[in-house]
């Protein structure tokens, strides 16, 4: 008989926002798929789960281990995918495990949860009736232009993941492409420092601050916004 294969999300930062479901999953499954075993192992140890095994799953080893760890589920392992925070396959490993899954007829039971992106969505402010969300920005000049571009022009709000050390540059980028397009910066969700900064993309571009942590930004078109 065919075991289970849970897609489970996990905190960003506060591990009060973990779900009931998520919790006993873990605690049922026999193993555990992790981006990060080292960071799950934290997780788990937090919530006393003691799990069977955990067993490494990331985007550097993910291609050599998908067919075995489905090898299991088709034996009768019950197993769970986890991102280090938030929801597998956006933008963390899962996409793959998912669609071989499928391939298989193996039906994925999605655990949701907290994301990034929909705190980002929720938070921004911006009008999200339509809206977009494109990972990290590039960092290569020539494409990262066009991906600023693109974004300002888009009459959806668009949300972006940005690094600390890139994220002035980019503000200014946007502001000297639209500066008056709004924009929202999303830092350290759900965290002990969280905090939105919401203005023009000129406005918050003077701010001229240091950033740290984990950033969402939020971009929407100056006509709508």
């Amino acid at each position: 008989m065919s075991g289970k294969l849970y897609i489970v999300s996990t905190p960003i930062g506060n591990l009060e926002d973990i779900t009931m479901r998520a919790l006993r999953i873990l605690k049922e499954v026999d193993v555990i798929a992790a981006e990060d075993t080292r960071h799950t192992r934290q997780l788990l140890s937090h919530f006393d789960i003691h799990c069977p095994r955990l067993e490494s799953c990331h985007a550097f080893n993910e291609h050599g281990k998908v067919d075995r760890l489905l090898d299991e589920v088709e034996n009768g392992v019950n197993m769970a995918l986890v991102s280090d925070a938030g929801t597998p396959s956006v933008a963390d490993p899962g996409f793959l495990l998912v669609r071989s899954a499928l391939e298989r007829e193996i039906e994925p039971v999605v655990i949701p949860g907290v994301s990034a992106v929909t705190f980002a969505v929720t938070a921004s402010g911006l009008p999200v009736d339509s809206f977009t969300f494109r990972n990290f920005a590039p960092v290569k000049p020539g494409k990262r232009q066009k991906f600023l571009e693109s974004i300002v022009a888009d009459e959806r709000t668009s949300f972006f993941f940005e690094s600390p050390f890139r994220i002035a540059r980019t503000i200014a980028e946007i502001a000297a492409i639209s500066p008056e397009s709004r924009i929202a910066v999303i830092r350290e969700a759900t965290k002990l420092h969280e905090e939105i900064i919401r203005g023009s993309a000129a406005e918050v571009a003077a701010q001229n601050r240091q950033w740290k942590g984990e950033i969402v930004v939020g971009v929407g078109h100056p006509n709508k916004a």
